[in-house]
């Protein structure tokens, strides 16, 4: 009987070991996701569903705009998007 609950022990120890740093570090991710962490270069514009595939994807990159379709047989660049002038 106790060695089973010392081996239980053992046992919920070592999850918690793996679970709690994991949990951890997500919510690190999530907190520099909000903050929009400066000087990144390149970001996930948006995405918008055409159907249950496919999908158009625009990108960021230094400023400039390039847009993605992925998910059908492959995934094609349909260009780089003209530059906004800077108000």
């Amino acid at each position: 009987m106790i060695l089973e609950t010392n081996s239980l022990l053992k046992a919920f120890g070592a999850l918690a070991a793996l679970t709690i740093p994991l949990w951890l570090g997500g919510q690190a991710l999530r907190r520099g996701k909000a903050q929009g962490r400066p000087g990144r270069r390149l970001e996930v514009a948006e995405i918008i569903a055409l159907d249950a595939r496919r999908r158009l994807v625009l990108v960021r990159y230094d400023g400039r705009e390039l847009l993605l379709l992925t998910g059908g047989g492959q995934d094609v660049v349909l260009g780089w998007q003209p530059e906004r002038p800077v108000a």
